[in-house]
């Protein structure tokens, strides 16, 4: 289920924007104080956030901007300031979309369901330099070339990935891969490491997953 945070300072309107995303089927909630208001965004772990720009404080504009510096999730700037200027400064300041107040329930609802849609797939794509991974289906990308690999080798190169350009230890890859780094035969990552080397030499990328001696394996895409 997804999250929205609502950001809004008149207690009637944010009540009702609340009501209007949980009757939509979404998990809706708000900071409960504008002086740690950016705090609470980011402990609430949003999928998307409604944002009025008319805060007590610091003004929606200058949250939206420390926002997107820090995480990554969409905004939907709600207003009632609805002049062309007001909607280009949101979009500068790294708003995904903007609507004006008074704003159908419906037509916040249809646009806030594009965004989440949109994001979603962005999510799915993990890239570090020139590979692009899709974490759905393992589907590697590289310079025009595709190798689809199995998802034990998947969830390797992902954490790889993920961690570019760090040095992995083995018992971090078996925590990301199998779930814990107890009970689990060292052998078992070697083998997997292997066939994902195998596989990668098969695309020109045989040389991408180095081993570090003594501290676990790296991922190199600097001159790839």
């Amino acid at each position: 289920m997804s999250r929205i945070v609502i950001v809004e300072d008149d207690r009637y309107l944010r009540e009702e924007l609340l009501h209007t995303f949980e009757k939509a089927g979404y998990d809706a909630a708000a900071p409960a104080s504008f002086e740690t208001v950016e705090a609470e965004i980011a402990a609430l772990r949003p999928d998307l956030v409604v944002l009025d720009v008319n805060l007590p404080g610091k003004s929606g504009y200058d949250l939206c901007r420390s926002l997107k510096a820090k995480s990554s999730f969409p905004i939907l700037i709600l207003t009632a300031r609805d002049t062309l200027a007001d909607e280009l400064t949101a979009l500068g300041l790294g708003a995904d979309d903007f609507l004006a107040k008074p704003c159908h329930p419906d037509r916040l609802l249809a646009r806030a369901a594009r965004l989440l849609q949109t994001w979603q797939r962005l999510r799915s794509l993990l890239s570090a330099g020139p590979l692009t991974l899709d974490t759905d289906t393992y589907k590697l990308t590289w310079r025009g070339r595709v190798l689809l690999l199995p998802e034990t080798e998947g969830k390797i190169l992902r954490f790889l990935m993920e961690r570019c350009p760090d040095t992995v230890g083995r018992g971090e890859l078996f925590s990301a891969v199998w779930g814990t780094d107890e009970f689990v035969d060292e052998n078992i990552l070697q083998v997997n490491m292997s066939r994902l080397r195998k596989n990668l030499a098969g695309i020109g990328l045989g040389d991408a997953v180095k081993n570090i001696r003594g501290k676990g394996y790296i991922l190199e895409v600097a001159d790839l």
